[in-house]
């Protein structure tokens, strides 16, 4: 977690500089252009020695996209980020604004979470009637957060003795986050109704001993999940963290709109709105207006 407060302070100072700067850019200079390795080595030389000394980076790839180069690399052996710089190695920043977002038949959601982060609990609440108004006209998946060697680790925290997989408020938060992930496999069509009963009638400390009930409430196979629980705990888990890596999530909630970290409001209908505007040709549920519940601004990380 200290390592992801690192690059987000380091985020919000290079980008305020980036957008000082960028639009007074000689001509001269534009036309000076370095080859992405060269860039690579000076982006990362920067990062390491002038901007976070003492913290372990890892440079992975460099790559050309949209006119500047995205330079990958690990955070302290885990975590995967990126940086951005012109092609003249001059600018350096951590997060683009996509001002116009790729259009898709199907865009892809994916919100993050923990099962009982009550900020996360608020997202998937608004995050509800936009499923309910899309149906199938958008991929919308769930994901959770886990954290390795947290609090006090195995049993109170983690799921296995390593501690490679634990969440924020406790194991009964982990282990409804397996079980959510479970009915998203094997029962889909009743993974909403399901989170939204459990957010209403439970908490991350009775919800091993209640959801069974609750389950059965909203037609859930309460045998089949459990299987999956306890045979497929570790690998839902291992999944999750990867995915996490991979986009640098670790607070609740996040949203990635087709690979972008959504950053708006948060309102169904600004939930809503966001996604429109990826659609290659907009449903007529675009025209719908939700309703401008909003929710805090806070996380849990």
């Amino acid at each position: 977690m200290e390592k992801n407060i690192i690059i987000s302070v380091l985020s919000v100072v290079v980008i305020l500089l980036a957008l000082l700067l960028i639009f007074n850019v000689p001509k001269a200079e534009k036309e000076n252009t370095l080859e992405k390795d060269e860039v690579a080595e000076l982006a990362m030389d920067y990062i390491q020695n002038e901007l976070a000394p003492g913290t372990k980076f890892e440079f992975v790839k460099a790559e050309e996209d949209n006119g500047l180069y995205r330079i990958d690399f690990t955070v302290m052996d885990e975590q995967n980020d990126s940086a951005y710089v012109s092609k003249t190695g001059k600018y350096l920043f951590f997060q683009p604004y996509i001002m116009i977002p790729d259009k898709v038949a199907i865009p892809e959601v994916d919100l993050y979470v923990m099962s009982f982060c009550p900020y996360g609990n608020q997202a998937e609440e608004l995050m509800d009637p936009v499923q309910e108004l899309f149906k199938d006209k958008i991929d919308l998946d769930l994901h959770y957060i886990f954290y390795n060697d947290y609090a006090t680790g195995y049993p109170e925290y983690c799921l296995d003795e390593e501690a490679l997989y634990c969440s924020m408020h406790g194991i009964q938060e982990l282990n409804q986050g397996i079980r959510e992930l479970c009915v998203q496999k094997y029962q889909p069509d009743k993974l909403w109704d399901f989170v939204m009963a459990i957010n209403e009638q439970t908490d991350y400390e009775n919800v091993d001993n209640d959801w069974r009930n609750i389950g059965n409430s909203v037609g859930i196979d309460i045998n089949k999940i459990a299987q999956c629980q306890e045979q497929e705990a570790m690998d839902l888990a291992s999944q999750e963290t990867e995915l996490t890596k991979q986009f640098g999530i670790s607070g609740s909630p996040t949203i990635i709109i087709n690979g972008q970290k959504y950053t708006g409001q948060r309102t169904s209908d600004a939930y809503k709105e966001a996604i429109c505007r990826t659609f290659k040709v907009k449903p007529s549920e675009c025209d719908q207006k939700l309703t401008d519940n909003s929710a805090s601004p806070g996380t849990c990380e």
